[in-house]
This record gives structure tokens, sequence and C-alpha cells, in this order.
């Protein structure tokens, strides 16, 4: 049995086809994301499971070097976005970007996976790029 802590095959999955700068995506319930491979849907019901335990669990075996958050988290969800930075160490660059453009990002080719939770707060997206281990 799996020793680490992301339990979930295919989460597990698409971290361990990680590159540098490849991405990876944890999005709320609302967010657009392609019905295709790299579609990993967690969401059971609403608030389950939880969009900051999803990272939570995500960061315990990926290691970022930068991440990406809708420009509009700043104004309509900044508990989550305080959440978020106490997550992530202080190397790891932010870049807000317009929410059009991180629904851009779950067709990337540089993406492994967008990951579903059953999050109904506002803007609760990232797109992860992974960065090395050496």
């Amino acid at each position: 049995m799996k020793k680490t802590t992301v339990l979930n095959s295919h989460v597990s999955q698409a971290i361990s086809t990680l590159g540098h700068f490849d991405l990876l995506t944890i999005n709320d319930a609302g967010m657009p994301i392609p019905n295709d491979s790299h579609r990993i849907d967690l969401a059971v019901t609403k608030e389950l499971p939880r969009f900051i335990g999803v990272l939570e669990n995500v960061l315990t075996e990926m290691k970022i070097q930068k991440m990406y958050l809708a420009e509009e988290i700043k104004t309509h969800n900044a508990s989550q976005l305080k959440a978020i930075k106490q997550l992530i160490s202080e190397n790891v660059e932010i870049e807000f970007i317009a929410h059009s453009e991180m629904k851009a990002m779950l067709k990337s080719p540089l993406n492994k996976g967008n990951i579903r939770t059953g999050e109904i707060t506002l803007y609760s997206n990232i797109v992860l790029e992974s960065n090395v281990t050496f």
C-alpha cells in the first residue's frame, strides 16, 4: 500500500508525470474543466472535498516554482487567498492573471491534470507550475 499522502490514483499519476515547468490545476466545482483525459473529478457534493484540503494534499508530493491565481481572488475571496499563501513557501512566485486566461490554461499542452473539487467559493482555482526536486 502507498505510504505517501496522495492516495487518489489519478492525482498521483498526474503528479508522477510532471516535468520541470509542467502544470497541474486545482479547481472549484464551477470551473468549466474540459471533459478529456486530464479531468480528475473529486467532487462528491458541495464543499466535499474542499479546495484548500486538496491543495495541501497535492503539495505534499509536488514541488512548485510558480502558481497562477485569478486576479479576482484578491477582492472576491481574500480568505481563500490568505489560506493559499499560508501553504506556499516564500520562494514560490505568485502571478495574478485574468480568470479567462486561467480557463485557457486548462487546455495547455503542459497541463498534466485538472482536478475538480467540491469547493463552492468564488475563484478557488489555482495553476501550479512544477519545479525540479534537485
